[in-house]
């Protein structure tokens, strides 16, 4: 049974849908929002599939992921998560899930998990870029700018209000995309406050950290999402996190792209907390397709 209802608001929904429905010991139930009509959101997969794992792991957090997108996920039926328990140390726990729709695999994922240990510490400093408070959100741009897109599905699209503020410090035109660098930093949260769980401020952070970094390595070439002249799709993904933080409060990601060859863009994202901790770093290569007119 679906644990979605209609008349959710965008933050309840995507707490509902990560709350997975355990129908055996390894195998979960995962649903998807009634707004997405096309395909499922790659985020969705990789934070439900975490959620999958971490339900399986006791007094242990997470500190890396690695994903493979496979095929497309259709959002009118549940996705199944089956978890392989791969092995239980003293130290470290892993686990490896598959996301099953049909009888095939969409999505795989391994995950490593860790007991609180103690050790050396330095990181990269935090980026020095303006603060999220006179930014203005990608809903309220998306908003203004929906009646201009190309097709009815994008302005659909652009008109969706989701969970995650997401504030560019260094915006490109939708419409209308001009040919910027590759450094994309992005202020993100949860629109509202959830608990204190670890495995769900990882799990939300999974999910907003598939919005923007496959964007980033388009800038150079003036195109988008929402241009219509270019397929994009995530490949693979991979995030390690390095320190407790809370995805409720403003977090910066700072993302660029080294690469783009082959009809792929290789990105890459340091994750800050506000006080300018280095709390996860992101990694992903993503199908980048001219489309021909």
């Amino acid at each position: 049974m679906t644990n979605l209802k209609d008349d959710m608001d965008p933050v309840e929904e995507l707490l509902a849908i990560l709350n997975l429905e355990r129908i055996e010991v390894n195998r979960f139930r995962g649903f998807t929002p009634a707004s997405r009509s096309v395909r499922v959101f790659g985020g969705q997969v990789i934070a439900q599939a975490l959620v999958a794992a971490y339900r399986t792991v006791e007094d242990r957090t997470c500190h890396s992921m690695h994903a493979y997108f496979i095929r497309p996920g259709d959002p009118t039926i549940p996705i199944l998560y089956e978890v392989d328990q791969s092995r239980n140390g003293r130290s470290f726990t892993t686990r490896r899930v598959v996301a099953i729709q049909n009888g095939e695999q969409i999505f795989n994922l391994a995950a490593s998990f860790q007991v609180d240990e103690e050790g050396f510490h330095h990181q990269i400093p935090k980026p020095d870029v303006i603060g999220p408070e006179s930014l203005v959100s990608v809903d309220e741009i998306k908003a203004k700018l929906a009646s201009q897109a190309p097709t009815e599905q994008l302005r659909q699209s652009m008109q969706t209000v989701g969970p995650i503020d997401v504030r560019h410090v260094s915006p490109q035109n939708m419409i209308k995309p001009e040919r910027l660098n590759t450094e994309n930093p992005v202020w993100m949260k949860l629109k509202s406050s959830m608990g204190d769980e670890p495995y769900l401020h990882h799990a939300v952070l999974a999910y907003a950290s598939d919005m923007t970094l496959l964007d980033t390595c388009t800038r150079p070439h003036g195109v988008n999402y929402f241009t219509n002249t270019v397929q994009m799709a995530s490949l693979d993904h991979a995030m390690w996190f390095h320190q407790p933080f809370r995805a409720d409060e403003w977090m910066l990601f700072a993302q660029d792209s080294p690469s783009a060859n082959g009809g792929r863009g290789f990105n890459r994202g340091s994750v800050f907390s506000m006080d300018g901790r280095l709390v996860a770093s992101i990694a992903q290569e993503g199908l980048i397709r001219p489309v021909k007119s």
